[in-house]
């Protein structure tokens, strides 16, 4: 019971430094970057936990195909967005 548990906060911790990497520094974050975070995350944590003599391969798969589903939602969040716009300040 308590691997489960440091199993999931584990992927948690992982995913949130993985996250933290992509800032509005590098690369604006936008709705599928966010899906394919979010859903590999939901899809390891549920492959794994429901999974039950191959937990690891489990995880990998469920984060595969959470990955993937939060990407196609996220990319249809994106095109329904409108783009920004400058609304004045600093131009060259």
């Amino acid at each position: 019971m308590h691997y489960k548990i440091y199993c999931t906060l584990l992927f948690t911790a992982v995913s949130l430094l993985l996250a933290g990497c992509t800032g509005n520094e590098a690369v604006p974050a936008n709705a599928t970057q966010t899906g394919i975070t979010a859903g590999a995350l939901a899809g390891s944590v549920i492959g794994y936990n429901e999974g039950h003599h191959h937990r690891g391969r489990d995880a990998a798969l469920g984060a595969l195909a959470g990955a993937a589903a939060g990407g196609l939602i996220g990319s249809a969040v994106d095109k329904t967005n409108q783009q920004p716009v400058q609304t004045g300040g600093w131009h060259e």
